[in-house]
């Protein structure tokens, strides 16, 4: 889990996963540089708490790093994973496998519940997963396509194209839960014209640096 400046929210989110850390999966939180106390609200709730410059990708590849466990799942501070989604992940088939979860979002507008639709059948569809979904991938895999991209966003979906070339997906139907707060600050069709905007200017070969300095001015 990459996270920084989560207090708010970071016990929330590993507190499901306790019931995970007692059948042995290994939890890691990945702060980088948090100014609030994420890292002393996630040390009771996780098997190590790692450092690492600013940066998602590079959070997650230094968790990556420091796993011993032959599947690695990624998610982020604000979502929610269900208890049995763990017995979905028991049940993948051995060796290269990679995939994500349908997700739903934790809101009860209406458009809200289309865009979470929307984004399980595109992603169906296109075998794209972004990190919303809880991209999970095995070890072997990972490391064949470098891990996460060094760039400071699209580092899901590039990744995605990257394993997509090797195998297609699992598209899990065990839903996560994401916080909607990004939709509730800037305004839900803005946000929603802003991401398809992003995503078409990366497919066309923008710099990830340019269009990370938008979505985050």
């Amino acid at each position: 889990m990459p996270a920084r400046n989560e207090a708010r929210s970071i016990e929330r989110c590993l507190a499901p996963l306790q019931s995970w850390r007692a059948r042995g999966v290994e939890v890691i939180v990945v702060d980088g540089g948090s100014g609030d106390d994420t890292v002393a609200h996630a040390q009771p709730l996780a098997d190590r708490v790692c450092r690492h410059a600013p940066g998602r990708a590079a959070q997650m590849n230094a968790g990556a790093a420091c796993a011993s466990g032959g599947l690695l799942l990624f998610l982020h501070a604000d979502t929610w994973l269900e208890d049995t989604a763990i017995q979905a992940l028991q049940a993948l088939p051995r060796g290269d496998v990679w995939g994500r979860f349908d997700v739903r979002l934790r809101s009860r507008h209406p458009v809200l519940r289309l865009v979470a639709a929307a984004m399980n059948l595109r992603s169906r569809a296109t075998g794209i997963a972004t990190g919303d979904q809880c991209q999970f991938v095995s070890r072997s895999l990972f490391a064949r396509v470098g891990g996460f991209p060094a760039q400071p966003l699209m580092e899901d979906v590039e990744i995605s194209r990257r394993l997509l070339g090797l195998v297609r997906p699992v598209c899990l139907r065990q839903r996560v839960s994401v916080s909607a707060r990004r939709w509730r600050q800037r305004g839900i069709f803005r946000t929603i014209v802003l991401m398809w905007w992003l995503r078409w200017r990366y497919w066309r070969g923008d710099d990830p640096a340019a269009l990370h300095r938008i979505y985050y001015p």
